[in-house]
């Protein structure tokens, strides 16, 4: 439906309709990784990508790096707004501001390149997938030597414009976790000297959008906003979750697969957009189904030791299998 909508530069627009418009703004870089692990999910086919998809993936991908004005190989977000953390604009900049090259915009794009690998492969385009390859692994370099800060532990944002680093601690430095380019030791201090920290992100009810000690945190909602400066989004957790699994860190993910499980099935009577971190208390729209739905199956995944986002992996019928739960 996206695709269907691209651009001939090969810009595909975030949103569809007008009840939220947003037209100069990018789809976030989902989508071929939701036509890998679709293709995954309908029988290993991807044939349907190949005659009018797989060229369209192509320029989708390329026009994202085309927004990068200082060519050093990292795009920058529109704004805050545009990256889903809505009003984390001490970070990534205000609406159309382009100045932003983010943690999470990078991970992303990692996750993409290695998804048109994967399509590439499947659709027996060899050069394309060596190519898909070798700027993932470029991309994962640029991370770790531009965003990593040695002397704080940290992954901090770039402002292309100043070149200078976004020192705001945010849950988008986690980011490098769930697309596995840290280092096992960058990930070790990532874990323990900031996720798991009392006084940053590990409140009552981890993890917190922002750390605690940013001087724009604040916990609730004032007028109504989405608000990522410090309370709980269950889709962050959930990427978290995975990327302690994949570094080795069960315990931890487990005590968050039952920390955010608990959180949303028993501390609120319906499920909600957004949680505060200290109180556990729902925000949001009520009720709120989507992505805060990933809750319910952490715990199952964790014990499973499944990850239905592995775009190496096979797909498991969890849901039918696991929680007997058919569709017609």
């Amino acid at each position: 439906m996206f695709l269907d909508r691209q651009q001939p530069d090969g810009f595909v627009s975030r949103t569809i309709g007008i009840t939220y418009p947003r037209p100069a703004q990018m789809f976030k870089p989902f989508l071929a990784q939701i036509a890998a692990l679709g293709s995954k999910q309908n029988g290993d086919d991807y044939e349907w990508l190949r005659a009018r998809y797989y060229a369209r993936l192509q320029k989708y991908l390329q026009r994202w790096f085309q927004y990068d004005a200082d060519h050093n190989g990292l795009p920058v977000w529109n704004s805050s707004d545009a990256s889903g953390m809505d009003d984390q604009i001490s970070r990534a900049g205000d609406l159309d501001s382009y100045q932003d090259e983010g943690v999470d915009l990078a991970c992303y794009l990692v996750r993409e390149l290695m998804a048109m690998a994967v399509i590439a492969g499947k659709l027996g385009k060899t050069s394309d997938q060596v190519m898909y390859r070798e700027h993932a692994r470029h991309l994962s370099d640029l991370i770790n030597k531009v965003f990593w800060d040695e002397r704080e532990g940290f992954y901090y944002d770039r402002n292309e414009k100043t070149g200078e680093s976004v020192r705001v601690k945010s849950i988008a430095g986690f980011g490098p976790l769930w697309a596995g380019v840290a280092t096992p030791r960058r990930a070790k201090r990532l874990i323990y000297e900031h996720l798991l920290n009392p006084k940053e992100f590990w409140l009552r009810y981890p993890v917190a959008s922002y750390a605690k000690t940013e001087a724009d945190y604040y916990q609730g909602t004032r007028n109504g906003e989405c608000n990522w400066r410090g309370p709980t989004w269950i889709p962050t957790n959930y990427m978290i979750f995975h990327g302690l699994l994949r570094y080795g860190y069960a315990e931890i993910a487990k005590q968050l697969a039952l920390k955010t499980f608990r959180l949303v099935l028993d501390e609120n009577p319906v499920t909600r957009e957004y949680y505060d971190a200290d109180t556990g208390k729902g925000n949001g729209m009520n009720p709120f189904w989507e992505w805060s739905a990933l809750a319910y199956i952490m715990p199952l995944e964790y014990v499973t030791a499944y990850d239905p986002t592995d775009l190496s992996g096979a797909v498991e019928p969890v849901i039918r299998k696991d929680l007997g739960i058919t569709f017609p």
